[in-house]
């Protein structure tokens, strides 16, 4: 009996390890090509396109790209530090119905307190934003 158990352990175990090693590569080359396969956030004509970076319970980061005529949400947005990738002129429409136009430059850093507006980018070329939105603290 001793005999059958150690034969069928040699060869099951081999096989086993051989299973393993053949299906491991399978199934990270499955991983690769799911994330190849999930898009980035798509363009729409008219919107900007905003892609979340980073986000936890203290921060959210995001990218937000706005192509001539694009416009973003109009949201109250809370307190953020923005840093201009690409440089171009927004046009801010506030709650009230004012409207301010802003030439921001690649390299500006600004700090901005919550404000309810609507960005639209009136310029003629692409603007990209780099934005950290502080998150109340949970009590």
């Amino acid at each position: 009996m001793k005999r059958l158990t150690s034969l069928l352990v040699a060869l099951v175990v081999p096989a086993f390890m051989l299973v393993g090693v053949a299906v491991n590569p399978a199934m990270a080359q499955d991983k690769a090509k799911d994330a190849k396969a999930a898009p980035a956030a798509k363009a729409v004509k008219g919107k900007a396109t905003i892609k979340v970076l980073f986000e936890n319970d203290k921060v959210r980061v995001v990218e937000g790209t706005f192509r001539p005529g694009d416009e973003g949400i109009s949201a109250t947005l809370p307190f953020r530090v923005i840093r201009v990738l690409k440089g171009g002129t927004m046009q801010y429409t506030y709650a009230d119905g004012k409207t301010e136009k802003i030439e921001w430059k690649a390299g500006d850093v600004k700090a901005l307190e919550p404000v309810a507006a609507a960005p639209k980018n009136v310029g003629k070329s692409t603007f990209v934003v780099f934005v950290v939105f502080l998150k109340e603290p949970k009590k």
